[in-house]
């Protein structure tokens, strides 16, 4: 990889409507300057209607994103770092994805698995969707290249 390209980061998880794609914007906001973004799922299918309207909560506009297949990047882009949303992908997942140096399995609860109201759903949305927030937000402290963004931006609280 040429020292001018950017490390890429694909994101992972079963079907790329919810989880995922809140991973994508939010890395794309805080570290897309210095990484390349992308998710995919096994098995893509539409974006649900519920993590575009979470994520527009924040400032985030999904209109132009769409599910993409794993298969769009499998032995097509190297990617530096794997990150592993759901249990159902790391099942699924090889273990020995070609070009990736770094495979973090992250697992956040299903939003779309949420029964109940409409205002039941959105609030288990919101919960995961600042879980993986939170997450990234310290994942990126710990590399060394975000040291100097960090210390002169205060992004959210770091509760643990």
């Amino acid at each position: 990889m040429p020292e001018t390209e950017k490390p890429a980061v694909l994101i992972l998880c079963t079907g790329n409507t919810a989880r995922s794609q809140m991973a994508e914007a939010f890395l794309k906001k805080y570290a897309g300057a210095s990484l390349e973004v992308y998710s995919a799922g096994y098995e893509p299918k539409e974006i649900n209607p519920l993590t575009r309207q979470v994520m527009a909560e924040k400032g985030y506009d999904l209109s132009g994103h769409y599910a993409k297949s794993v298969l769009d990047f499998l032995g097509k882009k190297p990617i530096r770092y794997l990150i592993i949303v759901c249990a159902a992908a790391e099942q699924s997942c090889p273990k020995q994805f070609p070009g990736v140096r770094y495979r973090f399995f992250w697992p956040f609860d299903d939003p779309a698995a949420a029964t109940g109201s409409e205002e039941e759903k959105l609030a288990k949305f919101r919960e995961v969707r600042d879980k993986i927030e939170q997450r990234l937000i310290y994942w990126l402290q710990d590399l060394p290249s975000f040291d100097s963004y960090w210390n002169s931006h205060t992004l959210i609280s770091h509760a643990p």
